[in-house]
């Protein structure tokens, strides 16, 4: 039997603050900078003390069992009223990026008597219906020095079949669906990942991708708040490395787009400033293989300037949400920097599968993680088929839609909507998702993420979304791209025109199908002029104007 960390279970929110604030009383939960308000910091029993106040507070105006929505930027205020609320009532998280007519739509929908919500947003919403807190009210409401009803807060039952938390799923595909988790099976995903994966106290992360999505909320705030490390926020993406340099983390959670655009910048930097004979290297190749070429003392001092350059303690990057290049794996490994790619769904609280301290399979998402069970629904010949899925950390329901729900389990297994395969490890491999496989004339299966997978190599290619189209005789593979205009003027030392991106494009589209079957090649290719729509975890849509 597989030997993990023995790591302490939490059954609800309520006991992980309170476990955290006597371990860790002393220690920083939270920093935040703003160019407005300066900065502030706040200390696990300070949480503690403000999580009780807040939730007196919102059962003092009849919040109890009521379903409050949050909506702002990553920040303690968002935690704060997110924690509160999933305490006294239900979290409705809400993508910050939303239109305000959709904001009203989903508050309707889950019929919300409050919302938390950034300052700079209050004005617009329109929320006759709802009680209103604004971000400053509920660090005022949630003050230290305010009257709390711990016994109160204490007595509100939190059991492990009831939604407390729900989340509308940004939907790739245009369908946003409710997703009914209890606090039960969120710490559940918690345990199972803390036992596989060591975060300690002296860990301290930058939280970039949004609070909204279970990825962010569960893996890196909640997570770290149950092992007493530190949080931080930074104002905008753009300032990514003056905040590396400010924050210093140890561990980064990102999405593959970003882990690529970090990896590109690192190149791009390198090739600058490295002597000349080796920067053809670093301005074609992998960073790895860049890296490999160069002669072992100037391959520390590279190494060392640029893990300085990204705060000089980072150890660990944790990637998941979309399919990710393993080169990208093997060009931090060589920075002397891990990466754990993972699996996991919202309807998962998110994570099934990872790479971990115990196994790591650079090709494969990892294996089940502790507690969760994986089998494959129906193999084909290839043993690909769907991921079923059964663990504690599975969600109740899709909101107010039984025939989903029931249509989501089989068995007492969760029909993830994933194709995969397993090894005889157990390690998983991702094929894609069921509703995109486009059927070749041959009946075979064509999986359009492997092919955005091959495209994305490229570092001429800045977006690829591969699509099914008509042909003659049947379906036929389209790729619609977004080539990489900063990378194509790096290499020609002028902006291109437009005939150079477009034979760059069609030299790249020829040498991908070059390596693969007949049947599942690009057949038209559609070079776009403007980014591909996405959904708040960078996940390009399969709907809407991108299919246009």
């Amino acid at each position: 039997m597989q030997t993990f960390y023995v790591e302490k279970r939490f059954a609800d929110f309520r006991e992980l603050i309170n476990s955290s604030a006597a371990l860790y009383g002393g220690r920083t939960a939270f920093v935040q900078k703003s160019r407005k308000a300066g900065g502030q910091k706040l200390t696990y029993r300070e949480l503690r003390e403000r999580y009780y106040a807040l939730c007196s507070r919102f059962l003092a105006c009849g919040l109890r069992g009521k379903r409050i929505a949050i909506l702002g930027p990553n920040s303690l205020e968002w935690v704060l009223s997110y924690l509160a609320a999933a305490t006294v009532g239900v979290a409705v998280p809400l993508d910050k990026e939303l239109h305000d007519a959709d904001i009203a739509h989903f508050t309707a929908y889950a019929a919300c008597a409050a919302i938390c919500v950034a300052d700079d947003r209050a004005e617009s919403l329109s929320a006759d219906s709802m009680q209103v807190y604004r971000f400053s009210e509920v660090m005022l409401l949630s003050g230290v020095k305010n009257a709390s009803d711990e016994k109160a807060v204490d007595g509100i039952p939190l059991r492990k079949d009831e939604m407390q938390v729900l989340i509308f799923t940004s939907g790739t595909t245009g369908h946003a669906k409710g997703v009914c988790l209890s606090q039960f099976a969120i710490c559940s995903d918690i345990y199972s990942t803390v036992q596989a994966v060591k975060i300690r106290p002296k860990d301290v992360t930058l939280s970039l991708l949004p609070l909204h999505h279970t990825y962010e909320c569960t893996l890196n705030c909640l997570l770290f708040l149950s092992r007493g490390a530190k949080i931080t926020y930074c104002d905008e993406l753009a300032g990514l490395q003056k905040h590396m340099a400010a924050y210093r983390p140890t561990v980064l959670v990102v999405v593959p787009a970003l882990l690529k655009l970090l990896a590109r910048r690192i190149r791009q930097s390198i090739a600058r400033t490295c002597p000349k004979k080796y920067r053809p290297a670093f301005e074609s190749e992998s960073l790895a293989a860049a890296l490999a070429s160069t002669p072992l003392p100037l391959r520390r001092l590279i190494g060392a300037k640029v893990r300085q350059s990204l705060g000089g303690r980072l150890r660990l990057l944790i990637v998941g949400a979309a399919d990710l290049d393993t080169a990208l794996i093997d060009d931090f490994a060589a920075l002397g920097i891990r990466t754990l790619q993972g699996y996991g769904l919202t309807e998962c609280a998110p994570l099934l599968a990872g790479n971990n301290d115990f196994y790591l399979n650079p090709k494969s998402t990892g294996v089940a993680m502790p507690g969760i069970r994986l089998k494959i629904d129906s193999p084909n010949a290839d043993g690909v088929g769907e991921i079923l899925a059964q663990g504690d950390n599975l969600f109740l329901g899709y909101f107010r839609d039984p025939q989903a729900t029931a249509d989501a389990f089989r068995d007492g297994y969760f029909r993830t909507g994933d194709l995969g395969r397993m090894d005889d490890d157990g390690a998983l491999y991702i094929r894609g998702r069921i509703k995109n496989v486009i059927v070749a004339e041959n009946g075979k299966n064509i999986y359009p993420e492997e092919l955005e997978s091959r495209l994305a190599r490229y570092a001429e290619v800045g977006e690829a979304l591969v699509v099914r189209a008509d042909g003659r005789n049947g379906s036929i593979v389209k790729a619609k791209i977004f080539p990489n205009l900063e990378f194509i003027k790096g290499v020609l030392g002028r902006i291109p025109s437009k005939a150079e991106i477009e034979t760059c494009i069609h030299s790249i589209v020829q040498t991908v199908n070059h390596q693969i079957p007949v049947y599942k090649r690009i057949a038209l290719v559609d070079i776009l002029d403007s980014p591909l729509e996405k959904t708040g975890s960078q996940k390009i849509k399969r709907c809407g104007p991108n299919l246009a």
